[in-house]
């Protein structure tokens, strides 16, 4: 739970400030999934945390610009690449991507779990995303479609949007676009006890046609 009048920012650099770990350290699964067999090229990883789908597509030969909204993250997500010989390859960018956004057009805009237990205006965030996406470039949205299979008391509150309502919310001009994927799969995943669960993720990949 949290305080009712705690905004998005106080939140996540809370979340962060005493620069744990939080994650495996490793690029999402569904990220490495759905862009391995992409060109490398210009990279936006919105809500990039400590840096790990940043570090992987830069190691595999991308410009990456990682933004997030903690300055505790992001500079731990420094140090990380920094120690991968990845210090030149990525820019990290702060923001509240319910004020302000990075500037430019992006060959990949990635948008992975951009979701907050405080309010955002994750549709508004996702469809500034698409505006961010370089011709002839992709928008990957990876998202949490439901509470992993071990949770039998889930907040009723909570509501989670499907993959086809997430592509709705994008608001993309017919024609502009090419839909990729549109899919909620099971990602295997460890419960609090180590044991082997699933959870069900939404996959949205959209690719703006080029000039």
């Amino acid at each position: 739970m949290t305080d009712a009048e705690t905004t998005a920012p106080e939140y996540w650099e809370a979340f962060y400030a005493d620069r744990t770990p939080r994650w495996s350290g490793g690029a999402n699964a569904l990220l490495v999934e759905h862009t391995a067999g992409l060109q490398p090229g210009t990279a936006l990883d919105l809500g990039c945390g400590q840096g790990g789908d940043a570090l992987w597509l830069g190691g595999g030969g991308w410009t990456v610009t990682g933004v997030d909204v903690s300055a505790s993250a992001l500079g731990l997500a420094e140090e990380h690449a920094w120690a991968a010989d990845l210090g030149g390859k990525i820019t990290w960018e702060r923001h509240d991507l319910a004020e302000t956004f990075p500037e430019g057009a992006f060959d990949l805009v990635s948008a992975c779990y951009l979701q907050s237990p405080v309010a955002i205006p994750r549709e508004e965030i996702l469809r500034r995303s698409a505006v961010a996406v370089a011709p002839g470039g992709t928008l990957l949205v990876v998202s949490h479609a439901g509470w992993p299979a071990w949770v039998t008391d889930a907040d009723p509150t909570v509501v989670f949007r499907s993959a086809e309502g997430i592509l709705e919310d994008l608001l993309l001009p017919a024609g502009a676009w090419v839909t990729e994927v549109v899919e909620t799969v099971d990602r295997p995943v460890l419960d609090p006890d180590g044991a082997p669960a699933t959870r069900p993720d939404n996959v949205v990949r959209v690719r703006r046609a080029s000039v």
